[in-house]
């Protein structure tokens, strides 16, 4: 296989599962996609100040590769209100963060109008100290709320953005197969429901991010089907932001417990994973993610050196990792800055729409 030809021209599916089996070439599948990361956004890499809220446990979903929900009627569930978002949302702005990204379970009692109280809420709580970004509820959030409702997506969609809301998360995706999805989220919507929300959120003006669970129960061609998936979404609308790979934290989780998973992704499967997501992306989705709360620094910077070319965010709450067993910790800037200059690159902190603070 002529590897460096796809530095200049479109990879198939079977050249990518291809690469996936490839083990003897393995660095040299590497250096392409940090040369293709370097000819597409330089040495540039890029990280926000941001925090997660957690707005509730609660979720009808039983997803096999989540620790984190639990029953509406269980003692340790909780639900914040508004009110209490929008005071997260302040205690944020005051710490110095830029952006809150806005997100829980699928909450029986959630619906798109409480959403929209949140949105206008944290607007309102934030706007006399200059405002915060709000980036929230993933698709699956969104479908419940206009379920409750009573509403279409696409009117649920309008409520928001006119309520402020800009961009979304692109989470619920795990693996976009259905075969995979009935497996490992069974009451999760279909996978062309998950593209249905994804590009009528982008043709009413909202962006979103993409993302990928891997490391659990799939096979390469499904992989190399869900990115490619993503490119054909991007290529027709343009409204992903990022592409944000988010490896099975599979400690705590039923799937774990059950003893169908004993661990998660291999490092080089997670290498090897980015790299072929830029080789295939390559400016169609620009920015990569290297999600150091779930994966830790070390790994971080080996995927830096692979293709990718954003930290992540500072995350000074994430529940969710830490529920299912990750022990990397909330960042500092100068940890993500040190992360970044200690191999060679050069630190830019952005917002969540990938414009450069300087």
């Amino acid at each position: 296989m002529d590897l460096m030809s796809f530095k200049e021209r479109e990879i198939s599916k079977k050249d990518c599962v291809e690469l996936f089996e490839d083990t003897e070439n393995f660095f040299d599948i590497l250096k392409l996609a940090d040369s293709i990361r370097k000819d597409i956004v330089g040495d540039t890499v890029t990280f926000v100040k941001n925090t997660n809220i957690e707005t509730t446990n609660v979720c009808t979903m039983g997803c096999k590769f989540c620790a984190f929900s639990v029953s509406k009627n269980s003692p340790e569930a909780f639900k914040l209100d508004s009110d209490e978002i929008a005071k997260k949302a302040v205690i944020a702005k005051k710490s110095g963060l830029t952006e809150v990204t806005i997100h829980g379970g699928i909450h029986p009692d959630v619906d798109t109008h409480f959403q929209v109280e949140t949105i206008n809420k944290v607007n309102s709580a934030t706007s006399k100290l200059g405002g915060i970004y709000t980036h929230a509820y993933s698709p699956q959030e969104i479908l419940n709320g206009a379920e409750n409702a009573g509403l279409s997506i696409k009117e649920a969609l309008k409520m928001l953005n006119e309520a402020g809301l800009r961009t979304i998360p692109g989470t619920a995706a795990e693996i976009l197969d259905d075969e995979v999805r009935s497996d490992i989220c069974p009451l999760k919507m279909s996978t062309k429901k998950w593209i249905d929300i994804m590009k009528t959120a982008h043709k009413t003006g909202i962006k979103t991010t993409s993302t990928i669970i891997y490391g659990h129960v799939e096979e390469y061609k499904h992989i190399v089907d869900h990115l490619s998936i993503l490119k054909e979404i991007q290529e027709e609308t343009g409204g992903i932001t990022e592409f944000i790979p988010m490896s099975f934290l599979h400690e705590n989780t039923p799937l774990y417990k059950s003893g169908r998973v004993t661990d998660g992704a291999s490092g080089l499967y997670e290498l090897k994973l980015y790299a072929i997501a830029r080789i295939l992306f390559k400016e169609t989705i620009k920015n990569i993610q290297a999600p150091r709360v779930k994966i830790g620094t070390k790994l971080s910077q080996l995927i830096l050196k692979s293709g990718a070319n954003d930290l992540g965010g500072t995350l000074v709450e994430d529940k969710v990792s830490k529920a299912a067993g990750s022990i990397y910790e909330d960042a500092s800037v100068d940890l993500m800055k040190n992360a970044i200059t200690s191999i060679g690159r050069i630190p830019k902190e952005r917002t969540t729409l990938y414009e450069i603070i300087e």
